[in-house]
């Protein structure tokens, strides 16, 4: 849902009816209406109408129809009608199109057709439920905050279709240590790009234009936005908290505005998690608190050590007991286990903790016994990745929660020390695990761990999202890797 500045400074929520729609069409110019999804695997999709099909009645028997067999995990051929019905709330002119052919777009939820009812396998649905369900627990709202992290190239390239002549991938960056002829003459030296300033910083203006259009054209508060800590353009930008659904909206049009923002500049982007060797990856720490009557459930004035309260460290327990079956929804790629190994600042070892980022669960503690603290308090969960679909993973992490919150899980002592430098022996005798190693044994802790997911999700649609993602890891384990020659070419 997009928001407005108020005179006092504050924001409010835009609510649109048809007719207010109807006047922006005549007063935005707008020639084309583009209607978008989201698939099971995290993909945008989109179908493009003229105008005029934008009628009352359309709107309420559904403005677009398609082939849902198309979608990957949608719908098998024999069965695949499907309507488009747009959330008016998500109505925004899509900038760089032209004046005279102007587009205005609206995410939309997915039906069946001949009025069947929603579809149960669209993500947008799943995260609806998700935050029906939490109501149903006794809380009003979830507020989440994920830091969407990604890399910016002048080039990127690979071969991989000649699989016996050979496989490779390129990256070009003007920031990047190894691309001494594509070099702004200010290299980026390896994990040293955290908060770095132009001219090493070469993206400033790149990520200024995304902000002013986010904001300014669809409508989505940000925070602030800086360099990364890798080198070759790695950058974030902080969108402020929003509910579940409205957050995963703007996650989807976060990326769809930075890829098409480094289009126009001549560069690319990608959200890819580790597309560089011997650097950190690009994470999608999410921060989520829960309220109810107006009040941060998570908030505790009285707890000395994080402010933190039972319903919150209820809420870590249930992270924390099912943080390897939600690998295979927050990390859903082989690249993601790239990502996910000591070394990088890499959450990988399941322990929580206050503003310790070696521990997979931090609650942050920047403020103290005040407005902002109440306000602020907050649980981030660091595994999850941008590769992730956001519907599938807010609304994963929430039932983990929430299953900890109803069985009172508790998640033990926080962990203060640095998790990354303790022996394996001290690890063990702190009881602390690791995640997944692999997508592999990620969805294999699914399969044996997924009655937490049921009251949202349907056994049908984990079983089809687990055949999606591991169509990926068959592809990239059936194939000669070239480090292998390197390794093993002399055997």
């Amino acid at each position: 849902m997009p928001y407005r500045r108020k005179p006092d400074g504050s924001f409010e929520p835009i609510t649109r009816s048809l007719s207010e729609i109807l006047e922006s069409l005549d007063k935005d110019e707008v020639s084309f209406l583009t209607f978008q999804f989201t698939g099971l695997n995290g993909r945008f999709h989109q179908v493009t109408v003229p105008r005029r099909v934008l009628e009352k009645e359309k709107i309420n028997e559904g403005a677009a129809y398609f082939d849902g067999s198309s979608i990957k995990g949608f719908a098998e051929v024999q069965d695949s009608d499907m309507v488009l019905k747009p959330d008016l709330n998500t109505y925004a002119v899509i900038p760089w199109s032209n004046k005279g052919s102007r587009v205005a777009r609206f995410i939309c939820d997915v039906y069946w057709g001949f009025g069947r009812g929603r579809l149960e396998k669209d993500p947008r649905h799943i995260a609806q439920k998700a935050e029906k369900y939490l109501m149903e627990e006794g809380f009003k709202a979830s507020y989440w905050g994920p830091e969407v992290e990604f890399f910016v190239f002048e080039k990127a390239g690979w071969d991989v279709l000649d699989t016996y002549k050979g496989q490779s991938y390129y990256i070009v960056s003007r920031e990047a240590s190894w691309n001494a002829e594509a070099q702004a003459g200010y290299p980026i030296r390896f994990k040293e790009g955290y908060f770095s300033i132009p001219p090493q910083d070469t993206l400033i203006d790149f990520r200024c234009e995304v902000v002013r259009i986010l904001e300014e054209n669809f409508g989505i508060l940000v925070e602030a936005h800086h360099h990364e800590v890798a080198t070759a353009g790695q950058c974030e930008i902080i969108m402020y908290r929003d509910t579940l659904t409205n957050m995963a909206d703007n996650v989807m049009t976060y990326k769809f505005v930075v890829k098409n923002v480094a289009k126009s500049m001549n560069l690319v982007a990608t959200f890819m998690p580790k597309p560089i060797f011997g650097d950190n990856a690009s994470g999608m720490h999410v921060h989520v608190s829960l309220w109810g009557n107006d009040k941060n459930a998570f908030y505790d004035p009285n707890d000395s050590y994080a402010e933190l309260s039972q319903i919150g460290r209820y809420f870590i327990g249930g992270l924390m007991e099912h943080a390897r079956s939600l690998a295979a929804i927050t990390n859903p790629t082989t690249n993601s286990y790239k990502r996910l190994v000591p070394g990088y600042e890499a959450p990988v070892y399941i322990a929580w903790s206050r503003s310790n980022r070696s521990a997979c669960i931090r609650v942050p503690v920047y403020h103290r016994g005040s407005a902002k603290a109440i306000a602020g308090k907050r649980v981030e969960y660091r595994p999850p990745d941008p590769s992730a679909n956001p519907y599938l993973c807010f609304a994963a992490i929430l039932a983990a929660g929430l299953d900890g919150i109803k069985k009172k899980i508790d998640p033990g002592d926080p962990i203060d020390e640095n998790i990354y430098q303790l022996t394996p022996e001290r690890r063990r005798a702190l009881g602390i695990k690791e995640l997944p190693g692999s997508l592999k044994e990620a969805v294999e802790e699914l399969q044996s761990d997924r009655d937490f997911l049921k009251p949202i999700f349907t056994d049908e649609t984990i079983d089809k999202y687990i055949e999606i993602i591991m169509k990926g890891y068959v592809e990239v384990a059936i194939r000669p890797h070239p480090y292998e020659f390197f390794l093993y070419f002399d055997v």
